[in-house]
């Protein structure tokens, strides 16, 4: 499979699209922030091995998913372009800055081993709300994620590559993420994007390699001399 690039990367992309929100579901399952004190800073407290484990099932998550956005784009090479495009640009981007945000996890979980849960949510909003924080890695960049990932969806399923329910759910996710605390319901709701983005893996990864490779442009012959 190495030796044959049509082949990995029809496999990657589809691999990468069951694996990396499966790591999301996974991560908000073993959250101590999920069953516990909805002050992190509590929370990571009183079991900080999970607090790190979760932080780096997100991570992933969230760097696997910028990477199969470019397989979702394949899929995109032929009809509905443009959205396509915008709509990938904006996924990769913001859930790199998503990724990157996890590094504040640790810097709740040392605040609340040394501080007054209250004094150290002060701490940490003080950190999070410093500018280069704020406009280097928040906004508007993990905005694009949320919107993205279900535009890019949607240029899928115009493109004819995917059914109706697949989009509607990451919307439905991703809308409900808005309104929903974080909590035992995240759950429910951050499943529903394993769901449809896992359904796009397996057709993918059920494809032989000429149907991958039919979506590479046609190169036009040289013009004769």
């Amino acid at each position: 499979m190495l030796k044959n690039s049509t082949d990995f990367r029809r496999v990657a992309a589809g691999t990468l699209l069951i694996v990396a929100p499966l790591l999301q579901t996974i991560a908000v399952i073993v959250d101590p922030g999920t069953w516990g004190d909805d002050r992190e800073v509590v929370s990571y407290g009183d079991n900080p091995a999970l607090a790190q484990l979760q932080s780096a099932l997100y991570h992933w998550s969230w760097v696997l998913t910028a990477v199969a956005a470019f397989g979702l784009l394949h899929l995109v090479r032929r009809k509905a372009v443009v959205l396509g495009n915008i709509a990938g640009a904006m996924t990769v981007i913001g859930y790199i800055s998503l990724s990157a945000l996890l590094l504040g996890d640790p810097v709740e979980w040392w605040f609340g081993r040394h501080y007054p849960a209250e004094e150290a949510e002060r701490l940490f909003n003080e950190v999070m709300d410093l500018p280069g924080v704020v406009f280097g890695f928040t906004i508007p960049w993990v905005q694009l994620a949320m919107i993205g990932l279900p535009l890019l969806i949607v240029a899928v399923w115009r493109a004819g590559e995917t059914h109706w329910w697949v989009p509607l759910v990451i919307v439905v996710s991703n809308v409900a993420t808005f309104f929903v605390p974080y909590g035992p319901v995240t759950v429910l709701v951050w499943t529903l994007p394993t769901i449809g983005l896992g359904w796009i893996g397996l057709r993918i990864l059920r494809m032989d390699r000429a149907a991958w490779a039919s979506y590479y442009p046609v190169e036009s012959p040289a013009p004769s001399a």
